[in-house]
């Protein structure tokens, strides 16, 4: 039997595909606990936060379930891209999940969320860090920045390894 697809009320066709979660796994040689504090004390994840060439002049948070994160990212170009998100769950040392509002339109309209988890395990005094970016909300207009998210993380994630080995 053929089913003409024209008939079917399936909406999926129409759908935009769906992406997959961002998963990074890395063993940084450093303690969970100082793991920790360089992912929610603001003076350390200002150092090495975003892509390379870019820093963060706005570095903020509010490290509690409903509290905000701000960071603006700044590029080599001068262009600041501003950050936005609250805490969803707070695990002290072994879980951070927080929502990321990266791109707004002009009416303050959602372009791009995501929902990040950061899981810290100890592993012989280093920890391993998994990242898991969860896209929640996306439009055309974010392709952009979808299309960079595993460059960024990566990126982010080298210039953490060189803020902690020169601290």
């Amino acid at each position: 039997m053929t089913m003409d697809r024209s008939s079917t009320s399936d909406t999926s066709l129409c759908a935009p595909p769906q992406r997959e979660d961002l998963l990074i796994t890395r063993t940084f040689d450093a303690p969970r606990e100082l793991m920790w504090k360089v992912w929610t004390d603001p003076r350390h994840l200002a150092q090495w936060w975003g892509p390379q060439c870019f820093t963060n002049p706005v570095c903020e948070i509010d490290l509690r379930p409903g509290g905000v994160i701000l960071i603006h990212m700044r590029g080599p170009d001068g262009t600041v891209y501003p950050m936005k998100g609250d805490f969803r769950e707070i695990v002290e040392p072994e879980r951070l999940v927080f929502n990321s509002i990266a791109i707004e339109d002009d009416q303050g309209n959602i372009q791009l969320e995501i929902r990040i988890t950061v899981t810290f395990i100890e592993r012989d005094g280093k920890t391993e860090l998994t990242v898991r970016a969860a896209v929640v909300t996306s439009t055309p207009e974010a392709a952009g920045a979808l299309a960079g998210m595993d460059a960024g993380w990566n990126q982010s994630l080298d210039k953490l390894a060189d803020y902690l080995a020169a601290a």
